[in-house]
């Protein structure tokens, strides 16, 4: 019986993965090690409709008319970086679950306008938060991420009331602040999100993401639905996100005592309260919106009487607006465990699994059911000082956290071994296309396979069980076109890019598609080909495509491979296309300088 012994050598091609992995450190800080990451490398999908989602039919581009996706995009957060006062986040700010679909009305007849893009987004947190005596309003956008990279938004829908009706705009609006969740719940996702044009992000409670790091959510198979686990909680729920002040959010399960970590779990209750004669608060419905709350008097610094809002009616009904709520607090209900747990901004000070001698956090608000309840992620106004925010770059030395996505290093996971046949697997990169080696002698190698595929984040191969005493090695040796979320600390693959006009840093196997627009005024002849034309050949200076198309007039897709050691500058981009019948010549259209290659 013949024995079958394999050893295992996976050999990354020098790749800019490879040439970042001594910069990666394993660092405890939970702002930088609390990102969910696992999935960077896969595609983000979306349901285009419930038949789509009942189905399970996902796409990885997709459009409608006014928000587009041409390229796939990685998911989530793609790389992590920071300093002794910052941790930066680079994401498309596409979440890893399939999100969708989106509707105007309960009835899922309307659909909604904005499908989720990519959001190209380098996100700062302050790793050292501070605690302001004056408090800030947060308003319309992010105001900090969850940590699969989708954006926190706060609780207003960006309308307010003002001259007798709701208006949009403004950076944090009006003294009667519409509530996002009861006036847009219709439009969310089961995953209670939706698009600000194409900008994806959780105005509530994010269940889909709390299933995935194990916090008391379930997944409906059927319904692809996540609805809240029945059974009672029995761990501390994860941290879900960070807000741009530098506190944590947490999903809705904590300790029952603030600062004992053995005095058991439960849900955290909200410190707000319709404002319709419950715990002494004014009934609205009774004496109309004369009066702001008390919490919103102190963050906005008006009188209480600084504007009476609509009368409580059909048209604008009781908890339409974010000021429809009173803060327990200040009809004085004291905070505790047969009362309520959270403040006024909706967290409290607290020790947590990942702060075991305590931290300020937000916890996200639910009812027992796992219904979003006001004010959902955080209050109205910040508890820290919110100096996150965007940047457009990193202007100081950073150290590097994290690399996902097409900048991630494949892992071997263990192989596995039957009647002699052995099956190496190894996480991958959607896209991607691999080659399998092997060797007796570290001498020769042969190709055991040159096109293994990702599918989608793990690739396989299974040896020929007549081999016998070989290594194996594995390498990425192409990654399909797709749509870049920045540049970051190195060389992005994928992408398309215009001709005339683009240009591309080169690196060890850089993958683009370029984009040609063709002139009419070829050397022969003078008009453009029609669609679909053959194509013979696509150069970029000295290097050829490796495959094209031209599916509409006009238009040639050709991909390129970019080596490193490829001559930089501007490039003329050559299209030719096959000799037509009953013609002696190719049609060959030249752009010069079309194209620039940059070091």
């Amino acid at each position: 019986m013949k024995t079958s012994r394999l050893f295992i050598l996976i050999a990354m091609a020098a790749t800019a993965t490879a040439l970042h992995a001594a910069n990666v450190v394993n660092n405890v800080d939970p702002r930088t090690n609390s990102w969910f990451t696992t999935y960077s490398g896969q595609y983000a999908r979306i349901y285009t409709s419930d038949v789509n989602k009942t189905n399970g039919d996902s796409v990885t581009t997709w459009s409608t008319g006014s928000t587009s996706q041409v390229l796939p995009v990685y998911c989530g957060v793609q790389e992590i970086y920071s300093s002794s006062n910052w941790v930066y986040i680079r994401s498309s700010g596409l979440a890893n679950h399939v999100m969708g679909p989106w509707y105007l009305d309960a009835n899922h007849t309307q659909a909604f306008p904005n499908y989720p893009t990519n959001e190209h987004v380098l996100y700062k947190i302050p790793r050292n938060p501070t605690v302001p005596s004056t408090k800030t309003r947060n308003g319309g956008g992010a105001i900090g991420y969850f940590v699969d990279g989708v954006a926190v938004f706060n609780s207003w829908d960006a309308y307010y009331y003002t001259n007798g009706a709701d208006t949009q705009g403004g950076t944090t609006g009006g003294y009667w602040n519409r509530d996002a969740y009861i006036n847009e719940g219709a439009s969310f996702d089961p995953n209670n999100a939706h698009q600000a044009g194409g900008q994806h992000h959780y105005h509530a409670n994010p269940p889909a993401l709390r299933y995935f790091l194990g916090d008391h959510v379930d997944f409906n198979t059927v319904t692809k639905a996540y609805p809240e686990d029945t059974n009672a909680p029995t761990k501390h729920s994860p941290i879900l996100g960070w807000v741009s002040d530098g506190w944590p959010v947490y999903g809705p399960y904590g300790y029952s005592v603030s600062n004992d970590a053995s005095s058991g779990i439960r849900r955290m209750i909200s410190g707000y309260v319709l404002r319709n004669g419950q715990y002494g608060s004014q009934n609205l419905t009774a004496v109309g919106r004369a009066d702001l709350p008390q919490w919103a008097v102190r963050l906005y610094g008006v009188a209480s009487n600084v504007m009476s809002g609509p009368a409580v009616s059909t048209s604008y009904p009781l908890g339409r607006y974010m000021e429809d709520n009173d803060y327990l607090g200040d009809l004085g209900v004291s905070m505790g465990t047969n009362t309520y747990d959270l403040d006024e901004y909706n967290g409290r000070w607290c020790v947590t699994p990942e702060f075991p001698n305590g931290t300020y956090a937000y916890f996200v608000a639910i009812s027992s059911n796992g219904t979003p309840v006001f004010p959902y992620n955080i209050g109205r106004g910040y508890y820290g000082d919110p100096a996150g925010s965007a940047v457009t770059s990193i202007t100081e030395s950073v150290v590097t956290n994290f690399l996902g996505g097409p900048e991630s290093i494949p892992l071997l996971n263990s192989p596995s071994m039957k009647s002699g046949t052995v099956t190496l697997t190894w996480s991958a990169t959607e896209g991607g296309t691999y080659l399998v080696e092997s060797t007796t002698n570290f001498t020769s190698w042969t190709t055991n396979s040159a096109s293994v595929s990702a599918v989608p984040t793990g690739a396989a191969y299974t040896n020929n069980p007549t081999d016998n005493f070989r290594f194996y090695r594995v390498a990425q040796t192409a990654l399909a076109s797709y749509d870049p979320v920045g540049t970051g600390g190195g060389t992005v693959s994928g992408g398309t890019y215009p001709v005339p006009g683009g240009s591309v840093s080169r690196g060890n196997g850089t993958n683009i598609t370029l984009s040609i627009t063709l002139s009419a005024g070829g050397s022969n002849p003078p008009s453009l080909p029609p669609a679909n034309a053959p194509i013979t050949s696509v150069t970029l200076g000295t290097l050829t495509a490796t495959g094209s198309s031209d599916a509409t007039a006009g238009t040639v897709l050709a991909n390129f491979s970019i080596p490193s050691n490829v001559t930089t500058n501007t490039q003329n981009v050559v299209v030719t296309f096959g000799i037509p019948p009953g013609q002696s010549q190719a049609p060959t259209f030249t752009t010069t300088g079309g194209f620039t290659i940059n070091p």
